[in-house]
């Protein structure tokens, strides 16, 4: 997967066990968030500084999916527990991580984020070390310097 792509349609089940189809997530344009374990400090910190930025990214028409492995109940717990407040998907059977290339060689998840317009396009892809993380201004600064928002 590469900028300039076309996105697959994919579902999966988020932290509630609700169905999340990505196209129907398209009037807006969509961060995915791939982070490699639930209750983790890093993990943690990253995607309660996306929750607490709701505003921003609401601002900027962006909707914030978090994404792993990790089943339903772990996320539902780790979002009660760390006030996250955008669905946060488990892909227990690693397909669509696969497809974004999203895993490391263990099988984990790498921390890579993914931003896809309401065309279906991707149009911004970073990983980072597994110990680092964009912040929500980062990122903000980065789409508004490169005119994707």
């Amino acid at each position: 997967m590469k900028v300039g792509d076309k996105v697959e349609n994919f579902r999966l089940k988020d932290q509630f066990g609700n169905q999340f189809d990505l196209y129907e997530n398209l009037d807006k344009n969509v961060l995915l968030v791939f982070y490699p374990k639930d209750n983790t400090l890093v993990c943690t910190t990253q995607l309660k500084n996306y929750s607490s930025n709701a505003g921003e990214w609401d601002k900027h028409d962006i909707k914030v999916i978090g994404i792993n492995i990790d089943p339903i109940e772990s996320h539902k717990s780790f979002c009660q527990n760390n006030s996250i407040d955008f669905p946060v998907l488990s892909d227990p059977d690693k397909n669509i991580s696969k497809k974004f290339e999203a895993l490391n060689l263990f099988g984990q998840n790498k921390r890579k984020l993914v931003f896809i317009d309401k065309n279906k396009k991707v149009k911004f892809i970073k990983s980072t070390l597994p110990f680092m993380y964009l912040n929500s201004s980062e990122i903000m600064n980065y789409l508004k310097h490169e005119g994707l928002i």
